[in-house]
C-alpha cells in the first residue's frame, strides 16, 4: 500500500477542509488607501464610461477603471468582486479610483485586464 508524503497530505487536507482559506481578504471601500492592492465586493451602481463603472458596498462607493483598451461588460445592479490597486495620484486623494486587474462575477466568471 502506498501513502502520500506528509506534506502533500497536509496540503490536501487543508484545501479540502477549508476551500475559502486561500481567498483574498476583502477591503471595505471606506478603508481603501492610496497605492494599496485591494479586493472589493459590491454592486455596480453606475456605468460611467465605456471603461469605468462605480462600485458600492455598505460603506461607500468608488470609481473602477478597467483600462482604455477594455470595455465594461458588467451591468448596473450586478454584484462583483474587483481586485486591483488604488490610484495614488493627487486627484485620487480626494476621489479615489481603483485600477482593476480582475473582475469576478457572481456566477464565478473571471474577467482579467492587462
Amino acid at each position: 500500500m502506498r501513502f502520500l508524503p506528509t506534506t502533500t497530505l497536509a496540503v490536501l487536507v487543508l484545501f479540502l477542509a477549508a476551500p475559502g482559506a486561500f481567498a483574498k481578504e476583502v477591503t471595505k471601500i471606506e478603508d481603501i488607501e492610496r497605492g494599496a492592492n485591494v479586493t472589493l465586493e459590491g454592486e455596480v451602481i453606475r456605468i460611467l464610461d465605456e471603461d469605468e463603472f462605480r462600485l458600492q458596498d455598505d460603506t461607500g462607493s468608488v470609481r473602477v477603471y478597467i483600462g482604455w483598451r477594455n470595455r465594461v461588460t458588467v451591468a448596473v445592479g450586478e454584484t462583483v468582486t474587483v481586485t486591483g490597486f488604488v490610484d495614488d495620484d493627487l486627484v485620487s486623494y480626494f476621489r479615489p479610483e481603483i485600477y482593476a486587474r480582475q473582475v469576478i462575477r457572481a456566477d464565478g466568471t473571471t474577467i482579467t485586464f492587462d
